[in-house]
């Protein structure tokens, strides 16, 4: 199938949908679909790959694959944080072959030709008298950085950063994030589209069958889970009380097309962090507020990344596609760096309630694509009253595609 009849069946499909009801199969399905979503998504924009503090010494690294694009994101002699394409500028082979590691220099496994920290081609053997190393340095990916968060874009001309970063900025800053450590990874693969997996995080009207671990502590209010900005007293009188104490807390937002958000929000009775008793998961606090209940502070970045940041941890979430139905789920809980396990934490304790959310969450994206791809499947309409983030997120999903697409 050409771009072009690709393009015009992915437009076709976007422009089907109804407004405020759930996407077409083909979206959720299609393999031409999920090219355009890698061309036109995966592609150009800023995809969430890591936090600073895992690559902290020069020489560390980590990859990741973005759709097509394998990455490495890499710590210079200089300390800066850069990214590169994971492929050798000889024949291709992946240079860094591990998901994380430290190294020297960059050695292709294939053939050693080896790259400096910043890229540059340092030896290859047998080239001749004629082999200019200068012209084969390794091909640069796009990096930003903000309060730890590394994003990538391997477009050859990046979108805009600094309205996100200027925006995020001050809600991540007093958390203290630069000042972590990961104490636990879980990856995850879920059997469905990545769009199932982001439209499942975006609403919880399947909390109270699916995650009794979760609403030990976690609640969502409907004033800030959607769009609509319905007053609450006792929501208003929680977000004063954090932002006295310097913790950015009322919503902001992308308000151009709905890319991001941030907004903070209380956890129930007496929690006061992700546990199953609502107890502090972690000793040693990572914001300096002097509040003790500070609730969670949440922002999502499509299309890859959501995070939940409390008074005693973090969690940082990465989904990347591996193919049209199937999308990789990455979770990190963050604890201060000087914290220490079986001292300042129990890891069983931090994990237990996410470890099995995310479970559930898979069982819910997989029965949820298994049931899309019937031909019998038909999209619903969305609850005016529960899922508004949801639809949020499919609006912002068919806008972005039909502004790309139209181009």
């Amino acid at each position: 199938m050409t771009a072009l009849t690709s393009t015009t069946k992915t437009l076709d499909f976007v422009q089907k949908r109804k407004p405020r009801h759930a996407l077409p199969r083909e979206l959720y399905s299609d393999d031409d679909i999920y090219r355009e979503d890698l061309e036109q998504l995966w592609h150009k924009e800023w995809i969430f790959a890591g936090h600073t503090f895992e690559i902290e010494k020069q020489g560390q690294y980590l990859t990741l694959q973005i759709g097509d694009y394998p990455i490495v994101v890499v710590r210079g002699a200089d300390g800066l944080v850069r990214a590169f394409h994971n492929s050798c500028r000889h024949r291709g082979s992946k240079v860094c072959q591990e998901a994380n590691g430290k190294t020297a220099k960059l050695v292709c496994p294939y053939h050693k030709w080896t790259f400096d920290l910043d890229g540059k081609l340092l030896f290859a053997g047998n080239m001749g008298s004629e082999f200019n190393k200068d012209e084969y340095g390794l091909k640069p990916a796009h990096c930003e950085v903000v309060e730890s968060y590394i994003f990538v874009c391997v477009a050859d001309e990046a979108p805009d950063f600094d309205a996100f970063r200027q925006a995020v900025s001050p809600f991540i800053a007093p958390h203290g994030l630069n000042d972590c450590k990961v104490a636990f990874e879980s990856n995850l693969v879920e059997k469905g589209n990545w769009k199932l997996v982001f439209e499942n995080n975006r609403e919880c009207y399947h909390c109270d069958g699916s995650h009794p671990e979760l609403l030990n502590s976690f609640v969502e209010n409907l004033s800030v889970a959607g769009v609509a900005d319905n007053e609450d007293p006792e929501l208003e009188a929680f977000w004063d009380r954090c932002e006295a104490a310097g913790l950015p807390s009322r919503m902001s937002m992308d308000e151009e097309n709905g890319q991001y958000r941030m907004t903070r929000i209380p956890l129930t009775e007496k929690a006061v962090s992700y546990t199953m008793d609502g107890k502090p998961a972690v000793a040693r606090r990572l914001d300096q507020s002097g509040v003790e209940n500070i609730g969670a502070l949440l922002y999502f970045h499509y299309p890859n990344t959501w995070n939940h940041f409390l008074g005693d941890h973090a969690l940082s979430f990465r989904i990347l596609p591996l193919g049209p139905r199937a999308t990789l789920v990455t979770t990190k809980w963050l604890v201060h760096k000087d914290a220490q396990e079986g001292v300042d934490y129990d890891l069983d304790h931090l994990t237990r309630v996410w470890l099995a959310t995310n479970e559930q969450d898979r069982q819910l994206v997989e029965g949820g694509q298994a049931g899309i791809i019937s031909p019998a499947y038909e999209p619903g309409p969305y609850s005016d009253v529960a899922e508004n983030g949801v639809c949020q997120f499919d609006d912002w999903y068919c806008e972005t595609m039909r502004r790309k697409l139209a181009n």
